[in-house]
């Protein structure tokens, strides 16, 4: 089975709205509101397909005003703030000394509002960042990906930080490479030597 999505919405706090389309939890496009225009997330999408931002931006305008109307009629009530769960990972297997990109997942968190910052031994990193978009889920919360290219060291280390309305205080997720496990060579001999004894027995 395959599950096309379009996803959008609007909120009195920045980002003020998104509308976007996705194919089995892959990006397709969204609309940039601020040019007006549809952004494909391959080029190879907008080749094949189309999408006439004119249509996103209606439903952003529809939305808006109804926003509008319903903040009135609950007098203002602010929504409930669900805490994102926050993993961090590399794309590809470490190797010291070997570019790589590190993944910061924000997952099930609502309103989508984020500040998030990557720190590496402490210090903001602004360079080699990307970001997706907020990304729906089917319980009505969302997820987003925050990357940063990189070229692990054994001296280093990298924190995700991020702030969001449903935490008290910055939730840190820290990272660092991890020095490959040696072997005992005492060890190796006996795996060796029991492999050697298996295969004589035929097992």
């Amino acid at each position: 089975d395959h599950v096309s999505t379009y996803a959008v919405f609007v909120q009195t706090h920045r980002p003020t709205g998104e509308f976007m389309f996705e194919f089995d939890e892959d990006e397709q496009f969204y609309v940039d509101l601020d040019k007006k225009e549809t952004v494909w997330h391959l080029e190879e999408f907008g080749r094949a397909f189309s999408f006439e931002a004119q249509g996103g931006l209606a439903n952003i305008a529809i939305l808006n005003n109804n926003l509008n109307t319903l903040i009135q009629r609950s007098n203002h009530t602010q929504a409930a703030n669900d805490p994102p769960e926050v993993t961090v990972f590399p794309k590809e297997p470490v190797e010291l000394g070997q570019p790589n990109t590190l993944i910061c997942h924000i997952d099930r968190f609502f309103p989508p509002v984020l500040n998030v910052t990557w720190l590496c031994n402490g210090e903001p990193v602004t360079e080699g960042v990307a970001e997706s978009l907020f990304l729906p889920r089917t319980d009505y919360s969302f997820h987003k990906f925050h990357y940063l290219t990189f070229v692990p060291s054994a001296e280093d280390v990298y924190d995700c930080r991020v702030e969001h309305w449903g935490l008290d205080q910055p939730l840190l997720k820290h990272w660092e490479a991890q020095e490959p496990i040696q072997m005992p060579e005492t060890t190796e001999t006996v795996l060796c030597a029991l492999g050697l004894v298996l295969g004589l027995v035929g097992i």
